[in-house]
């Protein structure tokens, strides 16, 4: 009997979960640590409430700063996949380049000959957020998927209009970024 009522309890939290989530602006995710501190459990309780959404068919982005609800991609403008190559020291310089232009990095992508398509969360629509991000990896001593191929990578990226989507393809075509 006990066993029924923690999993109506978690039944009860993913729930929660997930209208925080529909609620939340996309600007502003929901960490794992905020999440287990609001609900009174463990930030890996929280880890395998979002893999159980997911499974039950919630499309839910684990972004470097938290966790986001997708949204259609007619709510996030026009999207663009960008194949692009270019060294780890120069991963700042390009992504500060496509949030420059007023667009969002939703992701990155490599082609791993072993494991298929690696991708990772972004979320990246500022130089604030460009900047964090790139301390997370300093601060991990990681490197960027990219180096697994060689800085060979994609990314998908929203914009406002087609203007500034086009925009973002030449100043990285100018840069030696972009790869034709």
């Amino acid at each position: 009997m006990k066993q029924r009522s923690v999993s109506e309890g978690g039944a009860a939290r993913r729930e929660a979960i997930l209208m925080r989530l529909r609620k939340a602006d996309a600007e502003a995710p929901l960490s794992a640590s905020a999440l287990a501190s609001e609900y009174g459990v463990s930030r890996q309780v929280i880890v395998g409430d979002i893999a159980l959404l997911r499974t039950a068919g919630h499309s839910i982005d684990a972004t470097p700063r938290g966790y986001v609800l997708r949204r259609q991609t007619d709510e996030c403008g026009i999207v663009s996949t960008l194949l692009c190559c270019h060294s780890a020291d120069d991963m700042v310089d390009e992504l500060n380049l496509i949030v420059d232009c007023g667009c969002t990095v939703l992701d990155v992508s490599v082609e791993h000959p072993v494991y298929g398509t690696l991708t990772g969360a972004l979320r990246l629509s500022s130089r604030w957020d460009v900047a964090a991000f790139a301390e997370r990896v300093r601060a991990a001593d990681a490197l960027p998927l990219s180096a697994l191929t060689e800085g060979v990578h994609t990314h998908n990226i929203t914009a406002p209009t087609p203007e500034q989507a086009e925009e973002v393809k030449r100043r990285l075509a100018e840069k030696g970024y972009l790869v034709k």
